[in-house]
C-alpha cells in the first residue's frame, strides 16, 4: 500500500506555550492561595491574641476585687506610713502590678503547664507573651486626668459614673489617688445628692443606694440598701503595652471599682456557721416571724422553716421541709438551670444565693471576734503611722467606738474579786473626755477615799447636820484631800464619821449630793461580782457633771463620723475590765466563754430610751443579764424616716434604734422572766464559719438560743421572736457591725 508523505511541524511549540501558560495561571493561584492562607493565619493570630487578651484582662479584674480591700485594710493597720517602702505595697501601681501576676497574665501557658506536658525543647511563640513591665500603659486614669485611678472624691465624672463623696481632709483627698482609702472623713455631700435615696444633710455618713445587679443577694438587685460607695475608675487594655510588636489595636475598656461600707441590717448577719430552725434542745422554732433577708457565712436549715432570702459565703444545707422565698428547692438550691427557670417563670430574683456566684465581686463581713468587745485586747492597741486617718481598729472594734467607758480598774485582792474602784470616762460637749474614778468601797470599814471632789456633785450641809431624801441619790463626805462616798442612798442620813468613815482626821467636813450614778456594784444569787448599769440615769447624771448630751432634744436625721461642724453625744458605752496591769488588787482579763467566776454585767432601768433621739449602744466583754424590759417606748421617727408596716410592726411604729454587744446573754436580774418576746436584728461576731474533721468540737451559731438568769434554755413556747430588715439609716444603732462590698463594674460605652 503506498502512502502520501506527512507534513512536517516545529516540534514543542503548542506544548511550550500551553505549558507556559497552565505554569503561570497555577504560579498566580498558587501566589494568592498562599496569601490568602498567610493574610487568614494572621487574622486568626489575631482573633487569638484578642481572645488571650481578653482572658488575660479578666483574669486580672477578679485579681483587682481580690487585691484592693486587703490593701485598703493595710492602709488603716499600724505603720502603713512610717516609710516609703511601708507605702509602697498599698499604692494603686503596686496593686495593678500584683493582679498581673496573680492572674498570671505574662504567659499564655503557665510554667507549672509547660513542666507537665513535658515536650523537649518546647518552643512559646505567642507574640503576645510579655514581661508587661509598665503597668502605666495597661492601666489609666479616666482622659484628662493622669495617674492610676480618677476618683470618686470631691467632683463628679459625668452621668455615667456614680454620684462622688465628698471630704474636706485634705490628706485624704490627696492620697485617695495613690492608695484605696476607707475614711469616716468620707461623706455624702451635696456633689451626692442625685445619686442616694435620702437628703445628705440629714444622711451624710450612710444613705440608701441601689443594690447593684450581681447574683449575691444581701439585698435584691435595683432595691434600696443603707451604704457609703467609694470607688475609683480606670481603663485597662492589656494590649497596649505590646501593641508596636503585635499590631493589635483595641478599644480600652473602662472600670469603676466600688467599695460599699455595709452596716448590717438583715434580720440575721453572721459570718459564722448557724443553725436556722432549731434550739439546742433539738425543739424546732415556734412563735417565730422573719420579714427580710439574712446573711450566714455557713448555715443548716432543719425543719419546715421559713426564710425570705438567704445569702451564703460557704454554702448551706436545706432541709426538704424549709422554703426560701416561698419556694421549696428540695434542698438542692443550686442544681444547674434552677435559678434561670425561677426567674423566668416568676420574674423575681433568686431568693438563694452564694458569694461566689458573682466573678467580679466579693462580700467581706467584718467580724473581730472577742476582739469587738474589748477596749484592752492586746490586738487593740493604738494604731500610729497609718496611711488612712481612720484606723483599723477605730473602725471595726465597738468597744472602742463608744462614747462613753466604764472599766472595772481595781478589786479587793487576789483571793477576793469585790470591784473597790470604777473609771467612768464621757464626752464633754466640746469634744473633749472627762474622767472620775469611783470608790465603789470607800465607806466606814472598806477602802480608802479620794482627794479630790467628782464632778456635779454640789454642797448641801455641815458635818453632822442630817437629810432625807426621797429617792435614791450619790452622796459625798469630806473635804478637799479626803472625801467617801456612799451611793444610791434614800431616806435619813447624817453626814458625820459614824455614816461615812473619817476620811481627813481633824478636819472639819461637809456633806454634797449627786444625781444618782448610772453605776452599781451588785452581787447575783450565785455569789457572782457585777456591775449595773442603769440607762435610763443617764441623761440627768451627765447632766450633772458637765457631760454632752445623749441626743438633740428633737429627733432630727443621724450625723456620721468625722462630719465638721457635727456635735458630741454620749449615746454608747463600753463596759470593760482593765487588766492592763499587773497586781492583787488588778483585775485579770474576763474568759471568753464567760464563766462564773467572771465579773457580769446587770442592765435595769433601760425600757424607755426614748432620751436617746439618735439611739444608744452598750458593748461589753463581761456576760451580761437583762434585769428589766428593753426599749419598749415608742417615739417620733426622726424626719424623713417612714418606718415599714410589717407582721410584726403593723402599726409602722418607731423605738430609738439601739444595738447589744455581748459575748453571752442571759435574762432576768433579780428574778428571771417566765416569757421573751424579742424584736430587731439578730447578728452574731463568731468567727468559726465551717466546720470540718479537724474542727467538729466548734458548735454551730444557734441565733434564738435564750437562756434564764440561771443559764438554763427557755422552752421554745415561751418565746416570741420578730425579726425584721433596716430600711432606712435612722433606724441604726450608734454601734454595728460592718461588711463591705467590692465589685468591679464595667461601663460600656453603648450604655453611657
Amino acid at each position: 500500500m503506498k502512502t502520501s508523505p506527512s507534513k512536517k511541524h516545529r516540534r514543542g511549540y503548542a506544548a511550550l506555550l500551553l505549558v507556559l501558560s497552565t505554569g503561570s495561571i497555577l504560579s498566580m493561584l498558587m501566589v494568592y492561595a498562599y496569601r490568602r492562607a498567610a493574610d487568614s493565619q494572621s487574622v486568626q493570630a489575631q482573633v487569638q491574641l484578642r481572645v488571650d487578651y481578653s482572658e488575660k484582662e479578666e483574669a486580672i479584674l477578679r485579681s483587682i476585687v481580690a487585691i484592693t480591700p486587703n490593701r485598703a485594710i493595710r492602709a488603716m493597720r499600724a505603720g502603713s506610713d512610717v516609710s516609703a517602702a511601708s507605702r509602697a505595697p498599698m499604692t494603686w501601681s503596686s496593686i495593678f502590678t500584683e493582679s498581673l501576676v496573680l492572674a498570671n497574665a505574662r504567659t499564655s501557658i503557665s510554667p507549672n503547664m509547660v513542666a507537665a506536658i513535658n515536650i523537649p525543647n518546647l518552643r512559646l511563640s505567642n507574640s503576645g507573651d510579655s514581661a508587661l513591665a509598665s503597668p502605666d500603659r495597661i492601666f489609666a486614669a479616666m482622659p484628662p486626668e493622669t495617674g492610676f485611678v480618677s476618683t470618686g472624691l470631691n467632683r463628679s465624672l459625668g452621668a455615667s459614673f456614680p454620684v462622688p463623696l465628698t471630704s474636706t481632709d485634705n490628706n485624704t483627698n490627696a492620697r485617695d489617688l495613690l492608695y484605696p482609702i476607707i475614711s469616716n472623713s468620707k461623706i455624702h455631700g451635696e456633689l451626692a445628692q442625685t445619686g442616694v435615696g435620702l437628703p445628705v444633710a440629714l444622711n451624710s455618713n450612710f444613705n440608701l443606694w441601689q443594690y447593684p445587679p450581681i447574683n449575691f443577694g444581701y439585698a435584691r438587685p435595683g432595691e434600696n440598701f443603707v451604704a457609703k460607695r467609694n470607688w475609683w475608675a480606670f481603663s485597662v487594655d492589656v494590649a497596649d503595652h505590646d501593641d508596636n510588636i503585635t499590631n493589635i489595636v483595641r478599644a480600652k475598656r473602662n472600670f469603676v471599682l466600688s467599695i460599699y461600707e455595709i452596716p448590717s441590717q438583715l434580720a440575721i448577719s453572721s459570718s459564722s456557721f448557724m443553725s436556722l430552725g432549731q434550739y439546742a434542745s433539738g425543739c424546732a422554732w415556734q412563735n417565730v416571724n422573719i420579714v427580710g433577708g439574712m446573711f450566714v457565712g455557713q448555715a443548716a436549715v432543719t425543719g419546715q422553716t421559713a426564710l425570705s432570702a438567704l445569702a451564703s459565703r460557704r454554702g448551706m444545707t436545706l432541709s426538704t421541709d424549709s422554703t426560701v422565698g416561698g419556694m421549696n428547692f428540695g434542698a438542692k438550691p443550686f442544681t444547674p438551670g434552677l435559678r434561670e427557670e425561677y426567674q423566668v417563670t416568676t420574674g423575681a430574683f433568686f431568693p438563694v444565693s452564694l458569694a461566689s456566684e458573682s466573678g467580679r465581686a466579693a462580700f467581706i463581713p467584718i467580724s473581730r471576734g472577742a476582739e469587738f468587745f474589748d477596749r484592752f485586747h492586746p490586738n487593740n492597741a493604738p494604731e500610729a503611722s497609718t496611711i488612712s486617718n481612720t484606723t483599723w481598729n477605730n473602725y471595726t472594734v465597738g468597744a472602742l467606738q463608744c462614747a462613753m467607758r466604764l472599766d472595772i480598774t481595781k478589786r479587793v485582792s487576789a483571793t477576793n474579786a469585790r470591784p473597790t474602784e470604777l473609771r467612768f470616762s464621757y464626752l464633754r460637749t466640746d469634744g473633749t473626755r472627762g474622767q472620775e474614778f469611783i470608790q465603789l468601797q470607800s465607806v466606814k470599814g472598806g477602802g480608802g477615799a479620794v482627794t479630790t471632789l467628782p464632778s456635779g456633785y454640789v454642797k448641801i450641809c455641815d458635818e453632822l447636820d442630817s437629810r432625807s431624801f426621797a429617792s435614791p441619790m450619790d452622796l459625798a463626805y469630806g473635804a478637799p484631800g479626803g472625801i467617801t462616798f456612799r451611793h444610791g442612798i434614800s431616806g435619813p442620813v447624817t453626814f458625820n464619821n459614824d455614816t461615812f468613815g473619817d476620811p481627813l482626821v481633824g478636819t472639819v467636813k461637809s456633806g454634797y449630793i449627786r444625781s444618782r450614778a448610772i453605776y452599781q456594784d451588785r452581787t447575783l444569787p450565785s455569789g457572782q461580782w457585777a456591775i449595773a448599769v442603769y440607762p435610763e440615769r443617764l441623761p440627768g447624771f451627765l447632766a450633772a457633771i458637765g457631760g454632752a448630751p445623749v441626743g438633740p432634744p428633737t429627733p432630727v436625721g443621724p450625723f456620721g463620723p468625722g462630719v465638721a461642724g457635727a456635735p458630741f453625744y454620749n449615746n454608747s458605752i463600753a463596759v470593760n475590765v482593765d487588766y492592763s496591769n499587773l497586781g492583787p488588787t488588778f483585775p485579770t482579763a474576763p474568759n471568753i466563754p464567760c464563766t462564773d467566776n467572771d465579773y457580769g454585767l446587770i442592765i435595769e432601768e433601760c425600757a424607755n430610751l426614748t432620751a436617746y433621739t439618735r439611739g444608744f449602744s452598750l458593748v461589753t466583754n463581761l456576760r451580761t443579764f437583762m434585769g428589766d424590759d428593753w426599749n419598749c417606748v415608742t417615739t417620733t421617727p426622726p424626719a424623713g424616716c417612714v418606718p415599714a408596716v410589717t407582721a410584726s410592726n403593723p402599726g409602722g411604729l418607731y423605738w430609738p434604734p439601739t444595738s447589744l454587744f455581748m459575748p453571752e446573754k442571759r435574762y432576768g436580774g433579780v428574778e428571771s422572766p417566765l416569757t421573751l418576746n424579742l424584736n430587731g436584728q439578730f447578728g452574731s461576731l463568731a468567727t468559726a464559719d465551717r466546720v470540718s474533721a479537724g474542727e467538729a468540737a466548734l458548735p454551730m451559731v444557734r441565733p434564738l438560743e435564750s437562756r434564764n438568769r440561771e443559764g438554763v434554755a427557755y422552752d421554745s413556747a415561751r418565746i416570741s421572736v420578730n425579726l425584721s430588715q433596716i430600711r432606712h439609716p435612722a433606724e441604726m444603732p450608734p454601734i454595728v457591725m460592718m461588711n463591705w462590698l467590692v465589685l468591679l463594674a464595667e461601663r460600656r460605652r453603648e450604655f453611657n
